[in-house]
């Protein structure tokens, strides 16, 4: 029974992909006499955790109740108080958890704290499952940087575009809807200003109930136009443009229209990958969708920012020696010397494939 209610937990943690950035996604059960008597889930950042507004949500005492939630019990002041707080006065009886807290502040004191108290404590309830729900949140605990996840589509030959540049459409609308799925669940989308000059992309969340990330174009030398629909929207929709050469005129137009700059030269001039992501850190973007070409898909895996790939193949061939693939730029020159992957999963989505892998890291098996 453990397994059930900790599954439902995260049904509710579900339930807030896309709202709760820089937190967690997190879902809590409250458990009596064998009956679900309250449950809540994390719904916004700022707002109540999950195990507060499972106990607004009681529909009797919870005294002597069993609390399955699917990370651990904060025990600090942040943007709310202490959940232990509340779990101890409830006077709650045994606490089920699916993942630790990596968060130095909690990282293991919010059931010590719990046990301290004379409640009984176990962990790992589906922790596989509740640790999946929340990587993003645990990478960006861990290292202070953001979550890359690095999206393309391609043919079955490897092709992202014809010879002559088209790519409208290399996937079915099912995968194209997908993808705004993703769009909604991670903070940010990030292009290059080739896709921009090429597309002229709206790079918004198109499904019901949806948000749109912030849109993050790497560009620098500014080219960007400025009826281009990115900077015609960029009242509505956060926008951040991160150069390497300044242009003061450009960027005091750029900056009227609404969009932040990032000045971010590297050593050869172009925007600095790795200054960008620890910039948008310190902003609170905890996740980015990068949607770029094969240039920026290059400088991002030299960079070392990506996490994942998530690889939409398409049942068609392009053909063409010069035709565009993911991953542009000189590339490696040893086979030995391939950015190493490690498989994740595989789904089927309309007439197309996903493939999703883990970057692995040196050092990594």
């Amino acid at each position: 029974m453990k397994e059930h209610y900790m599954q439902r937990a995260l049904q509710l943690a579900q339930l807030a992909v896309g709202h709760t950035s820089p937190n967690p996604m997190v879902g809590a059960v409250i458990v009596k006499h064998n009956k679900i008597i309250g449950e809540g889930y994390h719904q916004y950042c700022g707002g109540l955790h999950a195990e507060r507004n499972a106990f607004l949500n009681c529909t009797e005492d919870p005294a002597e109740g069993d609390l399955y939630v699917t990370l651990e019990p904060c025990c600090h002041h942040g943007r709310t108080p202490p959940c232990t707080d509340i779990i101890i006065e409830k006077n709650i009886k045994n606490v089920f958890i699916g993942s630790t807290d990596p968060n130095p502040l909690v990282a293991g004191k919010g059931i010590a704290i719990l046990q301290q108290k004379g409640i009984h404590v176990e962990t790992g309830i589906l922790k596989e499952q509740c640790d999946a729900l929340n990587t993003v949140f645990f990478h960006y605990i861990k290292t202070k940087q953001p979550y890359v996840v690095m999206k393309y589509a391609m043919t079955a030959d490897g092709k992202i575009a014809t010879v002559t540049g088209d790519s409208k459409w290399i996937t079915s609308e099912k995968a194209r809807e997908q993808v705004h799925y993703m769009r909604n669940a991670l903070s940010a989308i990030m292009v290059g200003i080739g896709t921009v000059l090429a597309d002229n992309p709206l790079l918004n969340c198109r499904i019901e109930g949806g948000k749109n990330p912030t849109r993050i174009i790497c560009d620098s030398t500014l080219k960007i136009p400025m009826e281009s629909q990115i900077v015609q929207t960029a009242n509505e929709i956060p926008t951040i443009v991160a150069f390497a050469k300044k242009q003061p005129e450009k960027q005091q137009k750029l900056q009227q229209a609404g969009i932040q700059l990032l000045y971010l030269p590297n050593e050869y001039g172009k925007v600095d990958l790795k200054a960008l992501m620890t910039a948008l850190a310190k902003q609170e973007i905890d996740s980015v969708l990068l949607e770029g070409g094969a240039t920026l898909n290059e400088c991002a895996l030299q960079s070392g920012i990506v996490q994942r790939i998530a690889l939409y193949i398409a049942p068609k061939i392009f053909g063409g020696s010069q035709s565009k693939t993911p991953v542009g730029g000189r590339g490696v020159l040893l086979a030995r010397d391939a950015y190493p992957l490690h498989f994740r999963s595989c789904q089927k989505v309309g007439e197309d494939m996903l493939l999703e892998y883990d970057v692995k890291k040196a050092g990594e098996l």
